[in-house]
């Protein structure tokens, strides 16, 4: 009885741990091969399971390619995104959080790889673009937006257009990552994020300034 009793917890965490080691097997294979070329088959024997045990925590690829892309979003959403829904105030402290919290998710190899990943297979594929945006984006931009009107009604930052702000709060990272990991263009002291955040913030927050503020 206590023979059992001792493996029974060793069981059960390695059971919780098989849809990360079930994801990091697929992120592996899609970064090396593509998501096109990899099958749920590959992921299995990548990850040292037979294929019946991926598909008893993932029903597909697109399943598995979902988990990654929601595995990489808990950080942003967790430190942004109910914040913003409820927060009345000078925006720009949020904003910031937001933008540094999302750089240094991105600074993460693993989970830089991810939006890489969707970026590259959207075009042959819609419906990965279609996840992308149900997962992220339709979480993201609705919370910053309504986070910028708030901001403009209440006189703490100048009257801008909160869903084009939106897009300029976080496209600046955005195109810092494809320039450095699809253009191979970056900084001379290499991916240089924490510093494109400095600059990108002490830009976006003197174009928020309250007009007439000395």
């Amino acid at each position: 009885m206590n023979k059992t009793d001792s493996k029974s917890p060793k069981f059960r965490r390695r059971a919780e741990a098989r849809p990360d080691e079930v994801l990091d097997a697929a992120l592996a294979l899609f970064t090396e091969q593509g998501y096109a070329r990899t099958t749920v088959d590959q992921v299995a024997r990548r990850a040292g399971f037979s294929k019946g045990t991926v598909y008893l925590y993932f029903s597909s690829k697109e399943a598995i390619l979902e988990g990654l892309v929601r595995r990489a979003v808990e950080p942003i959403a967790e430190a942004s995104f109910d914040r913003m829904a409820d927060y009345r105030g000078d925006p720009r402290p949020l904003l910031a959080t937001f933008v540094q919290t999302v750089a240094q998710t991105l600074s993460s190899g693993d989970y830089r790889t991810v939006p890489l990943i969707i970026l590259r297979e959207a075009p042959a594929a819609p419906g990965i673009a279609a996840l992308f945006r149900n997962a992220v984006l339709d979480r993201a931009l609705p919370a910053m937006i309504g986070l910028l009107e708030q901001g403009v009604a209440g006189g703490h930052i100048r009257a801008v257009d909160p869903e084009l702000t939106a897009r300029s709060v976080i496209g600046p990272v955005m195109v810092h990552l494809l320039l450095s990991e699809v253009f191979d263009i970056r900084p001379d002291g290499g991916m240089e994020m924490e510093r494109l955040v400095e600059n990108h913030l002490s830009i976006l927050f003197a174009g928020l300034e309250p007009e007439g503020t000395t």
